[in-house]
């Protein structure tokens, strides 16, 4: 590994992620935050293969992402590069995965029953799952952000891409903004994290 990610871990987890990621092929980067992703998985140019991983992420959201990516190593490692990036087989694989670390010495007793429910059948994202991401996201530091659907239809605020939008109305799962200097509606997630800029 090119880094020691046992800061970024729960404690309890350290052990059995350093066995998971026991592979010379397999570099692991710890990168600044990214707007559009947690981490990823890739392959190198020279035979190897890359994860990285947002160093902004708390220690149970970077174990999930980190566990999140390194079922698409062996996925691919498994079963070969056929397969869908997120389809049945990494579905299998994460699940064998992340079963071993449900246990409240690495989660905390809220997230658990969530994390067990999510990896039933896993997204590409765990944004998508909107009960789960709120509760990583509570164990973040404090900041000056609220969540999209606290803020009231009308109201004006600024996107993660630092960009300006109203809010509309939700339609099925998501809310309508429309971005204040091109006048596009964009579909935000409820559970995005945006800056108030007006009560």
């Amino acid at each position: 590994m090119d880094q020691d990610i046992a800061t970024y871990i729960p404690e309890a987890a350290q052990s059995q992620i350093h066995e998971l990621l026991d592979d010379n092929d397999l570099h692991i980067i710890v990168k600044k935050a990214r707007k559009t992703r947690h981490g990823d998985y890739r392959k190198l140019k020279n035979g190897g293969y890359q994860i990285t991983v947002n160093n902004s992420l708390n220690p149970c959201r970077f174990l999930v992402t980190l566990l999140h990516e390194i079922a698409h190593y062996h996925a691919y490692q498994f079963y070969g590069n056929g397969i869908q990036p997120h389809g049945r087989e990494w579905k299998q694989m994460f699940q064998n995965i992340m079963l071993p670390f449900l246990r409240p010495d690495v989660f905390p007793n809220a997230i658990l029953p969530l994390l067990a429910k999510y990896i039933k059948n896993p997204k590409a994202t765990t944004d998508s799952d909107i009960h789960l991401s709120l509760a990583l996201k509570s164990l973040d530091p404090p900041n000056n952000k609220i969540y999209i659907f606290d803020v009231k239809p009308g109201s004006t605020f600024i996107a993660s891409n630092g960009k300006i939008y109203k809010k509309g109305n939700k339609r099925r799962t998501r809310y309508e903004c429309v971005a204040i200097d091109s006048g596009r509606i964009y579909a935000f997630n409820p559970n995005a994290e945006v800056e108030l800029m007006d009560a």
